[in-house]
């Protein structure tokens, strides 16, 4: 089968062919529908030899899939030949406390994700270690929502944990509006009555930002701090999502943050936002934030299926996949980059 993998350290990914596996005791076997791109993805080609420390490769990508059951091993229940799926991708132990509340992307024996820590859905097929981890797609397309998996579940999950603080009359800021970026905005607006102010680097992102619902938009840079306090009355955010997780716009969101604030970073880079008594407003939290649990999974999809969120996608076939990584290693990808097996 094809299959497109992380081969050597510093390289771009490449297609090849691979055997088709076979699904062991527990497991399932899915024929991909689609597969998302991630920059999460290029953060991993991006790491160095010495601080690899994800599967040994060859890596194949993808852990946002989507797929139809193909097969299944022995002593798997409950999950049906022919029925399409998410696949939740932070697979842990099954076992400790935080897995035992569906908090698998907490394990306290680390997680196995596919196409982080084991072999993904960037391919015709893959294993599925545990029907678990497989959620129920219904009638969505699969093209349309296997982003859900991580592009709608992480914003989700963000979104969610300052639900209590975003009352009617507050002021939420995203840093970023691509793939998870784009999510939020539709969320929050389907969950709050906050206004969604929405910095990025381009004209054309500050344009889509406000298609999907933004009720401003700014350019990412310092100027943005002052604009916001102009619109908050002075105060400043009441939360700020950061959604890149650089240094600079961990600094915007420390400058725009207002007392008893919330910053919650999703963006998987090096930025830090220094909280102490003397560098942001007194009584700020801070969080970051890492995927969604199992049952967070399944809110997602009924929000899609109730149409209150709906990502964007490119679509690209298994034999160009490699064009959908140059693409969103140069920020050209326009919400999300989707590989289509056989397309």
């Amino acid at each position: 089968m094809k299959a497109l993998q992380y081969r050597t350290i510093g390289s771009r990914p490449e297609l090849v062919e691979i055997e088709k596996p076979t699904p062991g005791p527990s497991e399932i076997l899915l024929r991909v529908t689609a597969a998302g791109a991630c920059h999460s993805d290029e953060f991993i080609m991006g790491t160095s030899a010495e601080d690899y420390y994800f599967k040994p490769l060859p890596l194949t990508l993808g852990h946002e899939v989507a797929g139809v059951v193909e097969q299944i091993g022995d002593g798997v229940h409950d999950v049906e030949v022919g029925e399409s799926v998410l696949v939740y991708g932070p697979w842990g132990c099954g076992r400790c406390y935080q897995c035992a509340q569906g908090q698998e992307n907490n394990c306290e024996k680390g997680m196995r994700a596919p196409g982080i820590f084991s072999d993904g859905g960037m391919a015709e097929y893959m294993i599925v270690d545990d029907a678990r981890h497989l959620v129920p797609l219904g009638d969505l397309d699969p093209v349309k929502n296997v982003s859900l998996t991580d592009a709608g579940l992480t914003p989700y999950r963000a979104v969610k944990s300052a639900l209590p603080t975003l009352v009617p009359g507050t002021t939420a800021v995203v840093i970023g509006s691509g793939g998870l970026g784009h999510v939020a905005i539709q969320l929050l607006k389907a969950l709050t009555q906050s206004t969604v102010v929405v910095l990025d680097v381009a004209d054309d992102r500050l344009d889509f930002a406000r298609e999907v619902g933004a009720d401003h938009a700014f350019l990412s840079n310092p100027d943005a701090i002052p604009a916001v306090k102009e619109l908050t009355g002075g105060h400043g955010a009441d939360v700020v999502f950061d959604f890149v997780g650089i240094q600079p716009t961990a600094d915007l969101a420390a400058g725009m943050i207002r007392t008893a604030g919330h910053v919650v970073v999703v963006g998987v880079a090096k930025g830090a936002v220094p909280i102490g008594q003397t560098t942001v407003p007194l009584d700020v939290t801070g969080r970051a934030i890492n995927w969604g649990s199992r049952t967070e999974l399944m809110e997602v999809v009924e929000l899609a299926k109730r149409g209150a969120i709906s990502i964007h996608v490119e679509e690209f076939g298994l034999e160009n996949a490699t064009e959908a990584y140059d693409r969103l290693h140069a920020g050209k990808v326009r919400g999300r980059a989707v590989i289509v097996p056989g397309a």
